[in-house]
């Protein structure tokens, strides 16, 4: 695993940050504000790292930011450091799950769901279209101007965006100040809330008490990686003393050189 990045240089868009500073309404008041240009009166508390699953047999998510307006709008943010290549999917299960915990049981009528808007915050551009912002609702197909209208957005920002023309200067602004949260890109910052929004992230940086629980974080995963290594070999290991007892020595030799393949014995043996 790599060194570990002192907390005072951490970006919000670093996981651990970004959870860190959500947990100040403010903070995600501020962020949604800009981001979609309206104010946003948010019922408090807000949840970040929220699991969801819509039963112990099905698969979790971990939503990093998760509101709720006096509308009853639900809002759900991600700051996304990596291309995984499977965020438009990702996004997909975030919304059905999402929906699925919406309705208590018994009630049928799906016009009570409420409003979700999704909003994932990249430093890449998933699409290719050099845009800051693409946002995405259903839409007819043979007539392009009929929206579904189900309540549904999906919002993925770019901070390495090349028409500014399209969306505000403070988008634009906050985009960078998320990818570079320091001193000298908040002072070029016009946003006032911007710059309100940098010295509460100080705060958090300066905290001991958060200090302490970034190391933590740290050891954790560091000891996920070391254990997930472990049984990794022990997989691998119990594959080829397989293969060796069955004489599959071109298998063995193949399986060596190409994942793709071990993978397949892997499943073959059902280790």
């Amino acid at each position: 695993m790599n060194q570990r990045k002192p907390l005072k240089e951490l970006n919000l868009l670093d996981k651990f940050l970004f959870d860190e500073a959500m947990d100040d309404p403010e903070n995600v008041k501020t962020m949604l504000d800009i981001i979609l240009s309206q104010n946003t009166n948010l019922k408090h508390p807000l949840q970040t790292e929220k699991e969801q699953r819509t039963s112990t047999d099905n698969r979790q998510i971990r939503l990093d930011v998760y509101a709720i307006d006096e509308d009853d709008v639900i809002y759900e943010v991600e700051a996304q450091k990596e291309n995984t290549h499977n965020l438009p999917k990702r996004s997909r299960l975030y919304q059905g799950i999402i929906d699925s915990k919406l309705l208590p049981p018994g009630v049928i009528d799906f016009n009570l769901l409420n409003e979700v808007l999704i909003v994932m915050i990249t430093p890449f551009d998933l699409f290719g279209h050099g845009l800051y912002r693409y946002t995405f609702q259903m839409r007819c197909e043979e007539v392009p101007e009929l929206k579904l209208d189900d309540g549904a957005t999906r919002i993925f920002l770019n901070t390495k965006g090349k028409h500014p023309e399209l969306v505000s200067p403070e988008l634009i602004e906050l985009l960078k100040y998320m990818e570079h949260s320091t001193d000298e890109v908040s002072e070029i910052c016009k946003s006032e809330r911007i710059q309100k929004m940098h010295s509460r992230i100080c705060q958090v940086k300066a905290s001991e008490k958060t200090e302490v629980k970034y190391m933590q974080s740290w050891e954790e995963k560091i000891l996920i990686k070391q254990e997930g290594e472990r049984i990794g070999l022990e997989r691998i290991n119990r594959l080829n003393q397989k293969l060796i007892e069955q004489g599959r020595f071109d298998d063995l030799t193949k399986a060596t050189s190409d994942s793709n393949y071990q993978k397949k014995l892997l499943k073959e043996f059902k280790i």
